[in-house]
């Protein structure tokens, strides 16, 4: 669903992203992790359209985002860390106009919208206009507006950042049910533990480079063969987060 050759992006000098290749199947939830400025958010502005690349390739669905843009992001749905809404609206008529942009039949976006507003918590505000949201409440109703159109691949960025914990694990919930539905999740996050218990893989990038990919097991395999000391019995299973912080010991 997602594939992308030598993605390579430039600020001036700096390169954010150098020669990403990666690819990501249909029904997974990819989990993309690195440090502070690693380029992850600027990989997922690639792969959504919003820059364009310094050179490379990239393709959702075999939709190039460059060549076949509109086809790419009529299939996509994306929710950046930082909420940007219409805070005169009410949640309801935001989600109401963006179930309209993607042409969603009325009803069915209604009876969609219902379902995650109260699966969210959020009924009760629903009639309330955004600028009175927390921020909680703002990460909630832009992911519902994300998933109203039901889009095949969704670029979540720090989805469950700002939630409570019912909040994020309802959030993990509705994420692995829409992938058993077909759809693709590329999500990136801080919480190691959170990508440990939800992602099916996932993919460390440090300094602009990808530098490990696999499913946990797959990762820990990996840092054992390079360990110069072997496993013991007595030795604890590494967690996400060692093997996060060892591979980027140096960034």
């Amino acid at each position: 669903m997602i594939e992308t050759y030598n993605l390579t992006k430039y600020f001036g000098n700096l390169c954010a992203v150098d020669s990403l290749m990666l690819q990501v199947d249909s029904g997974e939830i990819f989990g993309f992790l690195g440090p502070n400025g690693a380029g992850k958010t600027t990989t997922i502005n690639m792969l959504t359209g919003l820059i364009r690349p310094s050179s490379g390739t990239a393709t959702l669905a075999g939709y190039d985002i460059q060549e076949q843009s509109l086809q790419a992001k009529a299939i996509l749905g994306l929710m950046p860390d930082t909420p940007h809404l219409y805070e005169a609206l009410s949640g309801r008529q935001f989600v109401r106009m963006i179930a309209d942009l993607y042409e969603v039949p009325p009803q069915q976006a209604e009876n969609e919208m219902v379902e995650l507003l109260e699966q969210l918590e959020l009924d009760d505000a629903a009639d309330d206009q955004i600028k009175g949201y927390s921020y909680g409440m703002q990460k909630k109703i832009l992911l519902i507006s994300v998933l109203i159109h039901h889009p095949q691949i969704l670029f979540l960025d720090e989805p469950t950042s700002g939630l409570d914990p019912r909040s994020a694990r309802t959030v993990r919930e509705i994420l692995r049910q829409r992938c058993e539905q077909g759809c693709t999740v590329f999500m990136t996050t801080h919480i190691l533990e959170i990508a440990e218990r939800i992602c099916d893989r996932v993919g460390i990038i440090s300094k602009g480079k990808l530098i490990a990919v696999g499913t946990l097991a797959e990762l820990q395999q990996r840092k054992q063969a390079f360990s110069t000391q072997p496993l013991t019995n007595t030795d604890k299973v590494e967690t996400l987060e060692d093997i996060f912080l060892d591979l980027t010991a140096d960034a």
